[in-house]
């Protein structure tokens, strides 16, 4: 899987819909590879944007088409400066992944972590993820060597705030103070109404 990354500021949080409603009715069905997008703008009008490919060589393809070209012309007149582009091939999924079935998604963006310390919180997290009904999945997509970004796919966001409240068995009480060190320089973007395709 490839992912690009599209993160800026918006005053037309409306205005990006629309172009996302616009590009899959128009442009997206000539986007070979293309396996969906996740985007939306928070409450203080911050806008971001994961585009997932089959391949890096698939979302050049789609990048070089004249459509796609003059919807970005028009797109790029939403956001307020020059929005920020990254791109990755180091994306991992758990449970079920980026899913266009989400209520509510966060996507938090966090520097200085351990990969390794993750990886190991995540295997022993896998045990527990019968107590979060209301998380359908997660795409995790690294940007650099203790970079990275991650959207988590919920059922609602009412769901998701009532889980998060929700008291876990003690081991798990552990493991996720212990995520919460690991994660602490984090950025969290809360899409309360994200646009899925």
């Amino acid at each position: 899987m490839f992912v690009q990354i599209i993160e800026g500021r918006t005053s037309d949080a409306a205005g990006l819909r629309r172009q996302g409603e616009q590009w899959d009715k128009e442009v997206g069905p000539g986007a070979v590879g293309f396996l969906g997008v996740t985007s939306g703008v928070t409450a203080d009008g911050r806008a971001i944007t994961i585009a997932r490919f089959e391949s890096e060589e698939a979302a050049r393809a789609n990048g070089a088409r004249p459509e796609q070209s003059a919807w970005w012309a028009q797109t790029s007149k939403y956001y307020e400066g020059e929005p920020s582009f990254v791109e990755s091939s180091d994306v991992q999924q758990f449970l079920k992944g980026g899913s266009n079935d989400a209520g509510f998604v966060q996507i938090m963006k966090s520097r200085g972590v351990d990969r390794a310390r993750l990886a190991k919180l995540d295997e022993a997290f896998e045990k527990f993820a019968d107590a979060r009904p209301d998380l359908i999945g997660s795409l995790r997509v690294w940007t650099g060597p203790d970079s990275v970004i991650e959207a988590a796919y919920f059922t609602s966001e009412a769901e998701a705030r009532a889980g998060e409240k929700k008291p876990l068995p003690e081991d798990a009480q552990a493991m996720m103070a212990e995520f919460g060190d690991l994660m602490k320089d984090t950025d969290y973007f809360d899409l309360s109404e994200p646009d899925l395709h």
